[in-house]
């Protein structure tokens, strides 16, 4: 019986590459990843987005820590480290999307650096379900529910709040 890897050393290039099933849903439908000049064109593209919102992650992740640190949760207490994490980046959001957006002609790397990494960073869902999971212990289920609401309500409102006081800040400069 021959050897597999030896009757695939055999085969010509164009042949091993056949057997190779097609990418499902392509990332971007213009490139063709087996194509080499094609993979360096995908990286030369998305590279630098993706470096500017891993550098931005952990700068916002850092600030979170920090917050964390200095706003210690005691256990069954209301965790204002994170309450107030989600609605400053909330905030903050809303205040970003009007100078990115209406405002600044910004780089491209300005947005995903900024809105994605530094506040996608700084924001968390994933404590906040946890801390919630935590509460939810028979002498602190209301607690559990009122950050629940509470959260969502003023992430909310802060949006809006930012939108809105950015929206009157810049149409004030503006007018000038």
């Amino acid at each position: 019986m021959p050897d597999q890897a030896a009757s695939d050393e055999a085969l010509p290039e164009k042949s091993r590459f056949a057997e190779v099933p097609p990418l499902v849903e392509p990332i971007d439908p213009d490139v063709d990843l087996r194509v080499p000049a094609q993979r360096s064109e995908l990286v030369r593209h998305h590279g630098p987005v993706l470096g500017v919102i891993a550098l931005g992650g952990g700068l916002g992740g850092l600030a979170r820590y920090g917050l964390a640190e200095v706003l210690p949760t005691a256990p069954g207490g209301f965790p204002w480290a994170t309450f107030l994490t989600n609605v400053a980046g909330c905030f903050l959001i809303g205040v970003l999307m009007v100078l990115v957006t209406e405002t600044w002609q910004a780089h491209r790397l300005v947005r995903p650096f900024l809105g994605v990494g530094i506040l996608g960073g700084f924001t968390t869902f994933s404590t906040y379900a946890v801390e919630i999971r935590g509460l939810l212990a028979p002498d602190t289920v209301p607690l559990a529910f009122g950050y629940l609401a509470g959260t969502l309500v003023a992430a909310l409102l802060a949006v809006l709040l930012g939108h809105a006081v950015t929206r009157k800040a810049v149409s004030g400069v503006a007018a000038r």
